[in-house]
């Protein structure tokens, strides 16, 4: 007798097609959700197209039109030495995205493989999860600190010094939904099919620790974001001239009674930042978690 393994793929295909689409309408749903993916998206595009907005680069001196308010040339104003404060933002606004992200990235991966492994290898367990604690001890901020001020400060230095920071929170929370899964009948039964660790760990265990694995990335993504301007206002993460936007918190730090303007715009872009990416990371949660899900509840 033949199977017709065509007509198997096609219904495999529809049924993944309605799981798709019920869980995009969820999505849907969440408004708070749609809000932080709309803010996330302008903001990436404003960051992209601002650009080409100005005719102003971001270095560009004008100490005749310095601490100048906000007007129909520099919609922004001018900072402390006469640069268009919106180029300048917009620029930032790439360096402190693409730093976020990459930190997230980083993070994520890191943590990934740190969280499965120490979940499998009760040896390394005990090994890994130490160092982790020992790091989580110290304060974001300080740890960051003190990994710019040995490596020195630049984006990618600042990219690996949150990502240090960061990964430990995120390979225990990895580490603690792959435990439960461990401890299902299934991976048993592969073990006991003589299935090699590689596949039970990536194949099997990995794919059911995604959720709070996305769910804890915008979340990271959102700190690094916070983290980069706190050590850029420092003087330990993006060096001046380049913009980012917490040394254009720092530069207008010392005028802020004067050109109010130097401080309000970044952090708004920062507040707006945190803000969709917090929302986005709470509609994640409540899609891919039916327990906590209240859209789930609601559409019952």
């Amino acid at each position: 007798m033949e199977i017709n393994t065509k007509g198997v793929e096609h219904i495999g295909s529809e049924l993944k097609s309605e799981k798709f689409k019920l869980l995009f309408r969820r999505f849907l749903f969440n408004k708070l959700a749609v809000v932080g993916t709309v803010i996330v998206i302008l903001l990436c595009l404003f960051s992209i197209v601002g650009p080409f907005m100005t005719k102003y680069g971001p270095l560009d001196i004008d100490p005749m039109n310095r601490l100048q308010p906000p007007s129909a040339d520099h919609w922004f104003g001018t900072d402390n030495f006469g640069r268009d404060l919106f180029s300048r933002v917009v620029h930032g606004g790439r360096v402190s995205l693409v730093v976020g992200f990459s930190a997230a990235l980083l993070t994520a991966i890191i943590g990934m493989i740190i969280g499965l492994y120490s979940s499998y290898y009760r040896i390394l367990d005990h090994v890994l999860m130490r160092i982790c604690d020992g790091l989580i001890a110290f304060p974001d901020i300080l740890l960051a600190i003190a990994i710019t001020a040995i490596l020195g400060p630049n984006p990618f230095n600042v990219v690996i010094a949150i990502t240090i920071v960061k990964v430990p929170a995120m390979a225990r929370i990895v580490r603690s939904a792959a435990l439960v899964v461990k401890e299902q009948t299934y991976i048993e039964a592969l073990k006991a099919q003589g299935a090699s660790s590689w596949r039970i760990i990536w194949v099997h265990m990995a794919p059911n620790t995604i959720s709070p694995f996305l769910v804890q990335m915008t979340y990271v993504f959102a700190l690094s974001i916070i983290l980069e301007a706190g050590l850029s206002f420092l003087g330990a993460g993006v060096p001046a001239p380049n913009p980012s936007w917490g040394n254009i918190l720092y530069d207008g730090k010392a005028v802020i009674f004067r050109a109010w303007w130097m401080t309000l715009f970044p952090s708004i872009f920062i507040t707006l930042a945190v803000l969709g990416l917090n929302l986005l990371g709470d509609g994640l949660r409540d899609l891919l978690d039916p327990h906590t899900s209240k859209a789930n509840k609601k559409l019952k």
